[in-house]
């Protein structure tokens, strides 16, 4: 790998000589290469560079996936006064969150053929325009009769999701060079855990638990008001700064699945190669047992929390809070190790165990009657539950390269969708029956058995191999 570094190097002094027609301002170039195929092939050169603009890109995504994934979280974690609110019960306001998970089973197989065909772009306008049409629809839903529309823009929010979850490691893999690939997606990925962040802090803040159900609609417009503005001033820089892709791409892989000639990919052949590839469908089922769980601890611990620390619906969003933040450092963390180790396996297996053990130690501290404990375990939790996420998009590519980054990633999020719906209808009804602790010894089984899976992968690392060629 150092020998072909220091290749580019030494073939990049010469790239405006040779290549005087594909030149670029020195501003937005910060990386050039050229590397020579001089071997018995006789194979034309072939460049790639590296431009500023990639991480304009990157930030643009990460923007409006936050604005986004706040929305997810916006009703369940104040549960509780939505439910006075709209006059209806805790399991309807759970469906705010599980329409995110049900909504993107169906759509996640056009939307992905939509990535494939059309590209990163058109992608992106979608995301903005569907998102800033649910945020505008729920400003108009602020009357407690009128409980439908705001689930008809929390229907518009989910949809644009769909667009949105399988981006990360496509838009890394673009625009990123081969050793930030992974940091790249973990950035695309923070973005999201931001957002949920962001969902869990601010909605116990801005719609107090009061009485007065018109001060209660005050309260909850204003909410709805920003969000608004902040998604239409997302959609407007999209539309003018957001592009497709660099002019010559950043790595040998790009340049490899570029030279695939369109009329030559099948979408449907595409999927049916990754079916029947067994590391990669063992990766999807262990992917979605994470997630999953991760979906229903935070569906629900609005939930959990007043049931033990009744009236502590703030600290319910500032334990949210915790859990994000720590897994936007696992995230970034791991993500920069990737980069540095190329160890994929061994890291996601590693967290992945973690993830366990935090869960088992949330489970029985949850009720020990000390906030501050909570706080700190679900730290714990949520750095190596949460940071998994963007390990398991990379280990993905990483195991169906060359398949399209989006495909290898709406499967995973399919399954992260069908788990988290299964997980958190299943953990709810058995908190209702059985209390929390059992609620939470349900998700512990479950991450076990991806533990198990995880640690049985077989590892072909097929798009770092293309790389090292």
């Amino acid at each position: 790998m150092r020998n072909i570094e220091m290749k580019e190097e030494k073939n990049g002094l010469d790239l405006r000589k040779t290549n005087p027609s594909k030149s670029v301002d020195l501003e937005e170039q910060i990386e050039c290469t050229s590397i020579s195929n001089e071997n018995q092939d006789n194979r034309p050169s072939t460049t790639t560079r590296l431009y500023k603009r990639r991480w304009v890109m990157v930030f643009l995504f990460s923007c409006y996936s936050l604005c986004n994934a706040f929305q997810w979280i916006q009703y369940g974690i104040i549960n509780n006064i939505f439910m006075k609110f709209y006059n209806v019960d805790s399991f309807t306001i759970d469906w705010m969150s599980m329409v995110y998970m049900l909504t993107y089973i169906p759509f996640i197989w056009p939307v992905s053929w939509l990535l494939d065909k059309k590209g990163l772009r058109l992608i992106a306008l979608m995301a903005t325009a569907i998102n800033c049409l649910g945020t505008w629809i729920k400003v108009a839903s602020v009357r407690s009769n009128l409980f439908w529309v705001t689930m008809l823009g929390q229907f518009a929010s989910s949809l644009s999701q769909v667009f949105i979850l399988g981006m990360p490691s496509r838009l890394a893999s673009v625009w990123f060079g081969s050793e930030e690939v992974s940091t790249a997606c973990s950035i695309g990925v923070f973005g999201n855990q931001l957002g949920i962040a962001i969902g869990f802090l601010v909605p116990p803040i801005l719609v107090p638990n009061v009485d007065n159900i018109d001060e209660l609609a005050y309260h909850i417009s204003i909410m709805f008001y920003i969000t608004a503005g902040v998604a239409t001033v997302i959609f407007i820089l999209v539309v003018f700064m957001f592009q497709e892709k660099p002019e010559i791409p950043p790595t040998l892989a790009q340049v490899q699945a570029r030279s695939i000639p369109p009329e030559e990919y099948s979408y449907m052949a595409s999927i049916l190669r990754l079916l029947r590839n067994l590391p990669f469908m063992l990766l999807v089922i262990s992917y979605g047992l994470n997630v999953g769980c991760f979906y229903a601890v935070s569906t629900l611990l609005n939930r959990m929390i007043i049931e033990h620390y009744p009236g502590e619906e703030v600290n319910a969003g500032r334990i949210g809070l915790t859990i994000v933040i720590a897994g936007m450092v696992g995230s970034l963390i791991c993500g920069i190790w990737l980069d540095k180790t190329k160890t994929y396996k061994q890291t996601t297996l590693a967290v992945y165990l973690l993830s366990f053990v935090g869960m088992v130690v949330y489970a029985f501290t949850l009720s020990l009657g000390h906030l501050w404990v909570v706080f700190v375990t679900s730290g714990a939790l949520g750095f190596f539950m949460t940071g998994y996420l963007p390990l398991g998009f990379e280990f993905a590519v990483e195991l169906t390269f060359p398949e399209c980054e989006g495909t290898s990633s709406g499967l995973l999020n399919c399954s992260a969708q069908i788990f988290g719906i299964m997980f958190t209808i299943g953990q709810g009804k058995i908190i209702e029956h059985f209390g929390t602790f059992a609620g939470n010894i349900f998700l512990c089984v479950f991450l076990l058995i991806g533990t198990i899976m995880t640690g049985s992968l077989l590892t072909p690392y097929t798009r770092y191999s293309s790389i090292l060629q």
